[in-house]
């Protein structure tokens, strides 16, 4: 059953208002005054964020920063939210967390992202507050106050790079290094797991409360971009994130079975051209790649967004460090995706070339056939 109302509990706090709402005590970072471990058992939760929590950016984002994005959030009666277009679940989940938490507020939301075929990814169906959402032909063309998720460069925002480009203010939340700090305030930190645990400290700001539904988003975020806690990202600060919102009421088992166990039939028979196609360069630290066009696709009435799994097989490749997958999309572009076992920074590559990401995993996008995108790759991957 879903919640009727996830925004803040009651009025912000004395101290959330203070500096503009930017000195409230976060659960990123211990307090001025640090209390002892009883004072900290001892004391109440709030919203949902137990009052010794941690979630992120305190390394890297000041007070004033948090302040300013509070500030801009609560004086605006509608926020536009975006996320990078084909949207993964650090991007759909986190947006939609913080949509269900401004319409509690009362504020006026538009929620999208640019993609021309506009349609929340099969993967990601189950994902509450899709109601939320709105076509990009819905979106302000300058919106007063923009909020935007996971997205590490303007031009990732599809359609609606335009708006970002028009809006008075824009908040960018992301976790990428790669991002170029397109916005008018930067919530970037790329010492966090996701985007979704910045999110959830914009959440614990606003005085939002961390229902069932709420942590689903969040959480879905979490585990997706940290690989199922696989990935080198995972931090104990990620495991105590899930804790909090898995103590909602969550099942992290029926969110593993919608998202890593499960698929139509189809899958299988492009799985098995992919695979097929496999190739393994020895040369250096070794590359194994491969490629999956539309016609495969097509043949099995396959949306491109159920083909991302392909690289997390193979990528299980020994005698490769870095594995390449290229994905043809519905108007002919190859969705290029990388990554690497951390003795090659898959990024800075992939920057070179027009994208970007992480370290461990990155992509970009070619608009030329898969010889010369690969060519193109393996220089550049010469000269890392």
């Amino acid at each position: 059953m879903r919640d009727t109302f996830d925004g803040p509990a009651g009025p912000p706090s004395e101290a959330a208002d203070s500096a503009h709402a930017g000195a409230a005590a976060s659960p990123a970072r211990e307090r001025a005054t640090p209390a002892s471990r009883s004072e900290r058992e001892a004391a109440p939760t709030a919203n949902g964020f137990p009052a010794d929590a941690r979630t992120g950016g305190a390394g890297v984002l000041s007070e004033e920063v948090w302040g300013r994005a509070v500030e801009l959030v609560r004086q605006a009666d509608e926020i536009a939210l975006a996320c990078h277009v084909s949207p993964d679940g650090d991007a759909l989940g986190s947006m939609l967390a913080m949509a269900r938490i401004l319409t509690g507020m009362g504020k006026r939301v538009v929620a999208s992202f640019g993609d021309r075929q506009f349609g929340v990814p099969g993967l990601l169906h189950f994902l509450p507050f899709q109601e939320l959402l709105s076509s990009p032909a819905d979106f302000p063309a300058a919106p007063e106050l923009m909020i935007t998720f996971d997205s590490s460069t303007l031009e990732r925002l599809g359609l609606l790079a335009a708006s970002a480009g028009q809006a008075r203010e824009v908040i960018v939340i992301d976790h990428h290094p790669s991002n170029t700090g397109f916005g008018t305030i930067s919530l970037i930190d790329p010492g966090v797991a996701a985007t979704a645990v910045l999110t959830e400290e914009l959440i614990y700001r606003l005085g939002g409360s961390l229902s069932k539904d709420v942590a689903t988003c969040l959480y879905v975020g979490l585990v997706t971009d940290t690989g199922s806690f696989r990935h080198s990202s995972t931090t104990p600060e990620a495991h105590e994130m899930a804790a909090r919102l898995v103590a909602t009421g969550l099942r992290p088992d029926v969110l593993a079975r919608e998202l890593w166990d499960r698929s139509p039939f189809g899958y299988l028979a492009v799985l098995s051209a992919a695979l097929g196609r496999a190739v393994l360069e020895r040369e250096g630290l070794g590359m194994v790649w491969t490629y999956i066009t539309r016609g495969d696709r097509a043949a099995q009435g396959l949306p491109y967004s159920e083909v991302e799994g392909v690289i997390d097989v193979v990528r299980r490749t020994d005698e490769a460090e870095v594995t390449v997958v290229l994905k043809e999309d519905d108007e002919g572009a190859w969705q290029v995706s990388t990554r690497s076992k951390g003795a090659v920074d898959v990024a800075k590559i992939c920057s070179a070339l027009g994208g970007g990401g992480h370290a461990g995993a990155a992509g970009f996008t070619s608009h030329e056939p898969v010889d010369v995108t690969m060519a193109r790759f393996r220089d550049v991957l010469r000269m890392s």
